[in-house]
Formats: C-alpha cells, structure tokens, sequence
C-alpha cells in the first residue's frame, strides 16, 4: 500500500539533524481518495493482526460500529511506520523514540486506538490526546495522528 502525497501543498515529513517530524497523519486511501471505513479496504495481514485483538470479527452488527476507528488506526499508525522507514528508522523503531499527537473527533474512540496502537508499539510512546470538532477532508475522518521520532544518529 502506498504511503501516497499530502492531501494539499505540505510535506508529509521531514528530518531536521537527529528529528524525523511528521505532518497531521489520516487514513486516506492515496489511489481512491477514500476514507478509509471498513476492514476491507485493508491488507490481509492487517486483518488478522487486528482480529488477534477481537477486532475484525465478520459480524456485521460488531464490525459496522468498531471497523470506522480500528481500520483508521491501523491505517494511519501503518501509514506513519512507512514513512519512519522511508526516514531510517527501523520497522520497529528500536533505533527512534516516539512522540505522538491523537486527534480523536469523539474521545470515546480513544479505547480501540490505544489497542491497535500496542500492535505497533508495544513498548509504548509518549502521547497526547485531544478531541476535536471536525477534521479534513470529511467527517468519516475520525482520527489524525501527528508524530515526532527521534533518531539516534550517532
């Protein structure tokens, strides 16, 4: 999957000497311009990954209220070790310590995020939480996730 451009005229990040910063992180599908809503619209292997957490549970009356914000996290924290990668840090970013900023339009939406999060850092991060009232490209968007790494050049 294709980390893809900016929605608009910014860099998706930059490194400034031992800093990787990370512009406002959304799950949007770089090739459709679809938010991203549905388990579908994800890899397989992110599919069992967030089915060994209970999530992705092919029931419709369970997955229609959950596959908004799980799908989104797991798209937008996937989207952000990309371009960790892309930055230098390793896939498991041993080598970086992480910053990041949620952006939640409900905060009750935090509970699921902070599950799909211990998939990509178990070990956990440095973290703020802020609920906001909207967020573009649409309301479907329900989460940006914002991210600092620093990296041990040395």
């Amino acid at each position: 999957m294709s980390i893809g451009k900016p929605l608009a005229n910014y860099k998706a990040w930059q490194r400034t000497g031992d800093w990787i910063l990370m512009s406002g992180v959304i799950a949007v599908d770089a090739a459709s311009h679809q938010v991203i809503s549905d388990y579908r619209q994800l890899p397989d292997t992110a599919r069992k990954e967030l089915a060994s957490i209970g999530y992705d549970t092919g029931q419709l009356s369970v997955d229609i209220f959950e596959a908004p914000i799980v799908a989104q996290s797991w798209f937008v924290l996937d989207r952000i070790r990309s371009m960790a990668l892309e930055a230098g840090c390793d896939s498991t970013h041993k080598d970086c310590t992480v910053r990041l900023v949620q952006y939640f339009r409900d905060l009750r939406h935090y509970p699921a995020f902070n599950r799909v999060r211990s998939l990509f850092y178990p070990g956990g991060v440095l973290s703020t939480v802020v609920e906001v009232s909207r967020m573009l490209p649409s309301d479907a968007v329900v989460v940006e996730v914002e991210a600092t790494l620093w990296f041990d050049s040395r």
